[in-house]
């Protein structure tokens, strides 16, 4: 079958690459936008341009799929383009912009998605933020056809996969994107083989994975400590965790729970050495914080961290 794929970040990359790697046809790709970034907010290119632009592929870059919306000359070019260009399925993945059902009906096979949950489970934006914010044991990957709704399509292939106790988003995302370009590969020779029926997602035990934002980042230390590890590692790399320490905000990138009672208000500093790290009394139980980074400094390790912003004595507001 030959593929337009539909995707922007390194999540997307990754499963271009896996259909490359398999030999399998790319006429043409779509991704975002370069966007502004770094100190001198330059434009760079999506990792999913840089890689298509590697292999030689076509790369369109519309910021708009709907012909009713903003830009209606935008969206009938892609659309135009799209029925220009030889092909039999479109997969999108990570992509960013909405796609009407205009668009979802130009491919002949129609449009598969990756997602990153066993789906109904975190629909939405964030899906592997969300799944360690909660606590789950695990989460997955599903591929799945799309249609108009939020991740509502019927399922086409489902795989489960562990979240360790240290898993960060970061991580997690990793062994996600991996897990999924395999799936998605898989899914595509069974697709053309004629071996995959669809399946519709259960109507029990639907969630939904809100965008990130900013705002989460400020914790309050009132919370349980096994709820502030959690939105500490589902918040690395980004938004990054903040406790705001005498009116300095500091990001806490990597924690621990200790199981320990205390008689301390939350928030009050237990220890700050380079043994222990920073311990904070929380709502229930104490939190070991032994990566932090003050604004405009480097994410250090917790001993090095100190040699410069000693926290002995002090609270977290």
């Amino acid at each position: 079958m030959k593929i337009i794929f539909a995707g922007t970040p390194e999540f997307a990359a990754v499963a271009l690459h896996a259909l490359l790697d398999a030999g399998m046809q790319v006429p043409l790709v779509l991704t975002q936008p370069d966007r502004p970034a770094g100190r001198g907010m330059q434009l760079h290119a999506s990792a999913v341009k840089q890689l298509a632009l590697q292999h030689g592929i076509p790369v369109a870059q519309p910021v708009s799929l709907r012909l009713d919306g903003k830009h209606p000359e935008v969206a009938r070019e892609a659309h135009a383009l799209v029925e220009a260009t030889p092909h039999d399925i479109m997969v999108v993945a990570a992509y960013g912009l909405i796609l009407p059902q205009s668009f979802l009906s130009l491919p002949p096979r129609g449009c598969i998605n990756i997602h990153g949950s066993l789906l109904p489970r975190w629909r939405g934006a964030a899906p592997i933020h969300r799944a360690i914010e909660a606590g789950d044991s695990e989460t997955g990957v599903t591929i799945m056809q799309m249609n108009e709704g939020l991740d509502t399509g019927p399922m086409l292939m489902m795989q489960s996969l562990p979240i360790a106790d240290d898993d960060t988003t970061g991580s997690l995302h990793d062994k996600v994107a991996a897990l999924g370009a395999r799936m998605l590969v898989d899914a595509l020779r069974q697709l053309e083989a004629g071996t995959l029926p669809a399946q519709p997602q259960p109507e029990q035990g639907v969630t939904y994975a809100a965008k990130i934002s900013k705002e989460e980042a400020a914790l309050d230390f009132r919370l349980p400590a096994a709820v502030l590890d959690r939105r500490i590692r589902a918040f690395n790399p980004f938004p990054g965790a903040i406790g705001n320490f005498a009116g300095t905000p500091v990001k806490l990138w990597n924690a621990s729970v200790v199981n320990a009672p205390t008689a301390a208000s939350p928030g009050d500093i237990l220890a700050a050495n380079a043994v222990q790290g920073v311990l904070v009394a929380c709502g229930d139980g104490v939190l070991r914080v032994t990566e932090l980074q003050k604004p405009g400094g480097k994410r250090l390790p917790a001993a090095e961290f100190l040699k410069a912003f000693p926290m002995e004595g002090g609270r977290f507001a």
